[in-house]
């Protein structure tokens, strides 16, 4: 019977297709490190996506303490397929925090490698689970678990008053994920898309060689794998970029009932990225409100009580809305002339 390798990785997940399937008490005798589970709850939470809406049982779910256990079962899958004569494979899912699209995180009758949730000591190898973020504060970087989720990433760099540059509006999602596919932000703008914000991978390939990429080793690779969804590899780590983290954010939020007036001002104020600090905004990203949407979502505790007759009132012709999310970055020793600031810059602009 032929075989394939499919690697798919889109959203903190990547698909490796090698071969047939095994009996789970032949996984189990595979050798592979870390911890091969076959408890029944492991394998519910590893055969759904966070959205509920597909679902895949695994044969055994993968919890690995370092990238060394993602390369062995990696390559057990290829040797099991395209190295052995029997072409007696099986397949391979790895598992960020499960926001995959369309099950890409999961795989029937395979192993599902569960990237998130067991967070570790930095002497991965002691402590048997992935190490923590290590952050560098002289250079600015932090290196992570492709399986680490952005929001610790945040809360470990804030140790050393240090963020990291570009961000997806919701942090719950893994390193690994967004890495594979873009992560854009209203950062972007500014700074490029979180792939534009790295200097370092550790990637196990579709035959279970782990590599370390960057600009100037294997950079082929390097380039594959940021944005790749998954094609190339899965991201056991990556090194990104931090600077010093505000100590204030101003939010606003500006509503449009005229979208030529609303793409106008957006397209205007992400034109001003090359300019100094003090003279544009630190976050810009516009979205539509339909039907009072705003409201009654996870944003809405950032408007006043009076906004939503605002809203009513504005929306009454046609039922839409246009929103512009700004923001202006500063210390405490500015705390006092921060609306002036922003008065002037929106005066300039």
């Amino acid at each position: 019977m032929a075989t394939k390798l499919l690697l798919t990785f889109a959203i903190c997940r990547l698909i490796v297709t090698v071969g047939l399937t095994l009996d789970p008490t032949e996984l189990l005798r595979l050798g592979v490190d870390g911890q091969l589970s076959v408890d029944p709850s492991d394998v519910e939470t590893a055969s759904l996506d966070f959205g509920l809406l597909t679902r895949a049982e695994p044969l055994a779910v993968l919890h690995p303490s370092s990238a060394a256990d993602v390369a062995q079962l990696v390559k057990t899958a290829y040797a099991y397929g395209y190295g052995s004569s029997t072409h007696h494979g099986f397949t391979v899912s790895a598992r960020g925090h499960g926001h995959s699209i369309n099950g890409q995180a999961q795989t029937r009758n395979g192993v599902v490698i569960q990237m998130s949730g067991r967070h570790g000591a930095p002497d991965a190898a002691a402590a048997g689970k992935p190490p923590q973020p290590r952050v560098w504060a002289g250079e600015r970087y932090v290196d992570v678990w492709g399986g680490e989720l952005w929001i610790d990433v945040l809360r470990s760099s804030l140790e050393y008053g240090l963020a990291p540059k570009s961000w997806t509006d919701y942090l719950y999602l893994s390193v690994g994920g967004t890495l594979s596919n873009a992560g854009i932000s209203g950062q972007a703008f500014n700074h490029g898309p979180q792939i534009s914000n790295v200097h370092e991978l550790d990637v196990v390939t579709g035959k279970g060689e782990l590599l370390t990429c960057s600009e100037e080793q294997n950079s082929e690779l390097f380039h594959a794998v940021l944005g790749g969804l998954g094609q190339f590899g899965i991201i056991t780590r990556a090194r990104i970029s931090l600077e010093p983290a505000p100590q204030r954010v101003r939010w606003i939020r500006v509503l449009y009932s005229n979208f030529s007036a609303f793409t106008r001002d957006q397209e205007y104020l992400i034109s001003l990225h090359g300019k100094p600090a003090s003279q544009k905004f630190d976050y810009v990203e516009g979205f539509v409100i339909v039907d009072e949407g705003l409201i009654n979502n996870w944003r809405s505790s950032f408007f006043s009580p009076r906004n939503p007759v605002k809203i009513s009132s504005l929306a009454s012709n046609g039922g839409v809305l246009y929103c512009l999310e700004i923001t202006k970055n500063y210390h405490e020793s500015t705390a006092d002339t921060i609306d002036q600031d922003i008065r002037k810059l929106s005066l300039n602009n």
